[in-house]
């Protein structure tokens, strides 16, 4: 069974949607019939023609020009990778995949995202992305986190500085303080 090298694959398909922006050769790295799905908002592809398409009107050349991706850590199997990042762009444009329907606020946002993507015979065969919607939400002023058990921006603030103190949104968290452990 040929070996190929996950990372570099994922890197150049990453590099064709978000530096290059574009969509026929960020094709040209997944097998036949690919497909992904970005959880929280159920967009994406399956198959070729629907997920060009889905790249080519609404992910690929759609999103804001300051769109950043920070890699944060990276599991590589033998047919798959999992990737956590911290994506941050300001909200100067709709973001159909992300935010679908939500207009331009201009306010900047910070997630995390974990990408889990596997592949076949060298080539991406699909991808599930993941994010915290509600604090991509909060950031851009579509839910008020008031007694709401949600962080905003902080988490990525968190997931980036591991300093950064934990049990923030848990109220009974002072009470634990000086008990025995």
């Amino acid at each position: 069974m040929p070996r190929y090298d996950l990372e570099a694959l994922w890197e150049q398909h990453c590099r064709y949607e978000f530096e290059t922006r574009d969509v026929d050769a960020t094709m040209a790295t997944m097998v036949d019939a690919p497909y992904v799905n970005h959880i929280p908002t159920m967009t994406g592809g399956v198959g070729h023609d629907q997920l060009k398409r889905f790249y080519k009107y609404h992910f690929i050349g759609a999103n804001p020009p300051d769109t950043k991706i920070v890699p944060v850590s990276r599991t590589v199997g033998t047919d798959s990778l999992v990737d956590e990042m911290l994506f941050s762009f300001t909200h100067t444009c709709e973001i159909d995949w992300m935010l679908p329907g939500a207009p331009p606020t201009g306010r900047k946002v910070e997630v995390p995202v974990v990408a889990i993507v596997q592949f076949r015979d060298g080539k991406l065969a699909h991808e599930h992305i993941y994010w915290d919607q509600a604090s991509v939400l909060v950031q851009i002023g579509l839910l008020n986190p008031d007694n709401l058990p949600v962080a905003g921006v902080a988490e990525a603030r968190k997931m980036a500085d591991k300093t950064l103190p934990s049990n923030a949104l848990m109220p009974k968290w002072a009470k634990s303080d000086g008990k025995p452990i």
